[in-house]
């Protein structure tokens, strides 16, 4: 299983876990798990189709990846999902 790593925001839907464990073959199949467990958790990470909501960068295993969901992940990746941060 690989390790998920929840950011902040998204802590009230894991019941204030930082960290979960989910499976997958991909990080769409990760977070449709996660969605099982913890219900709204997809919809705070998908946009429309196979994208990433604008504003959400997914890392797996330290690299920022560019395929989004489609992008294949480990029995022992971690995966964060991390928002942006606004300022100015």
């Amino acid at each position: 299983m690989a390790t998920v790593w929840i950011p902040t925001p998204l802590q009230a839907l894991t019941g204030g876990e930082a960290t979960v464990r989910a499976t997958g073959g991909t990080v769409k199949e990760l977070v449709e798990d996660l969605d099982r467990s913890y219900p709204g958790f997809k919809e705070a990470i998908v946009g429309e189709g196979v994208l990433v909501r604008p504003g959400i960068s997914v890392v797996v295993d330290g690299s920022v990846v560019k395929k989004g969901l489609l992008h294949p992940v480990g029995a022992e990746s971690e995966v964060f999902f991390i928002p942006a941060i606004g300022g100015g």
